[in-house]
């Protein structure tokens, strides 16, 4: 699974410019299975998402498709995590070989 953060850059004026299109890439992300949670960094810093059911060169693309990033309104941080242990809640984390 990973954890995208995407830190606002000194373009962040412009954000208001491709809202539109990033609302639309997360929601694209929901759509295909592969975004979990996604909200705000606080406060005011940018946005994470958590994302899963993915390739590491899966989700580097699909990060660079999102007019925040192709716009350098955000700078993307892709952290890889290895879930070994869960709440039972999220054992479905547990496993997932893309």
């Amino acid at each position: 699974m990973f954890i995208v953060l995407l830190k606002f850059s000194s373009n962040k004026g412009q954000a208001s410019q491709f809202m539109e299109g990033h609302k639309e890439w997360i929601k694209r992300g929901f759509d295909d299975g592969v975004f979990l949670l996604a909200g705000s960094l606080q406060p005011g810093l940018g946005g994470g998402i958590v994302a899963h059911n993915t390739s590491l060169s899966d989700i580097q693309s699909r990060v660079n498709d999102d007019p925040f990033v192709a716009e350098n309104i955000v700078r993307a941080d892709i952290l890889e995590i290895t879930p070994s242990k869960t709440d039972d809640r999220l054992k479905f984390l547990q496993g997932v070989d893309i």
